[in-house]
């Protein structure tokens, strides 16, 4: 498995990073793993094929962590995709991505395709969904979105990646973290707690309990940023690349 993180940046752009969007491949199945609304323009800046894509799959719906979607269903309209296009996500996940469509360019929902769009809603327990021999799981965490956000995570024969998505500190995060190869986890803030985020002290707090194998920092505003100095944990960054 190899993960690209494609934008590991906050809603605002802090530090001059692309919104959250994740490339996970494993064989020939390449998925997304969260898709903000600046992840088409990441995606090329960084030679990754839109088309290439097959699933995407959604933390929560906030624009910076699914806004991108109309962007990469219109793509691959105009491009002649033909193959499907998967989109994992919390219930209400179709609806939304209707109405973002609508809202952004009228009418695009509606029009015929080439390809299909598939939604499916993942269950916010744990339970297993499979994609051609992966498996997508989900939990609910605590973040105010309008839909049941979710830490997920994606698993081949071998690895797993988890990731938190926004959320304050919940037991959920060990659930998601435990075993998984790689754990990419929102840092927020470094020592102010921001309801419904994760600040790094908390999260150092509780540190045992995530037994990931590896644990990288995300979604990181400025206050964190200018911080990451003080912390003994990795940080993402756009393009940084890792083999499970």
């Amino acid at each position: 498995m190899r993960v690209r993180f494609v934008g590991s940046g906050d809603a605002f752009g802090s530090g001059g990073r692309f919104q959250t969007c994740v490339s996970v491949t494993s064989g020939e199945r390449a998925l997304l793993v969260d898709c903000g609304a600046t992840s088409l323009t990441a995606l090329k800046s960084q030679a990754v094929d839109p088309q290439s894509v097959d699933a995407v799959v959604i933390s929560h719906l906030h624009g910076d962590h699914f806004g991108g979607l109309p962007f990469l269903v219109l793509d691959g309209q105009f491009s002649r995709r033909t193959k499907p296009l998967h989109v994992f996500g919390p219930a209400g996940t179709g609806e939304r991505l209707t109405q973002a469509m609508e809202a952004l360019f009228p009418g695009s929902s509606r029009v015929t395709r080439r390809f299909e769009v598939e939604v499916r809603e993942l269950p916010a327990d744990g339970s297993p969904s499979d994609f051609h021999g992966l498996t997508i799981r989900a939990w609910q965490v605590v973040h105010e979105c309008g839909a049941p956000p979710l830490a997920v995570r994606v698993e081949d024969e071998e690895s797993a990646f988890a990731y938190s998505g926004d959320t304050e500190w919940t037991p959920a995060l060990a659930e998601a973290a435990r075993g998984a190869s790689l754990f990419a986890v929102e840092s927020y803030t470094y020592d102010r707690p921001i309801r419904s985020h994760l600040d790094y002290r908390t999260l150092r707090a509780h540190l045992d309990e995530l037994r990931a194998d590896r644990i990288v920092l995300t979604h990181m505003s400025p206050s964190m940023l200018a911080r990451l100095a003080d912390t003994d944990l990795p940080a993402a960054y756009d393009g940084m690349t890792v083999e499970l």
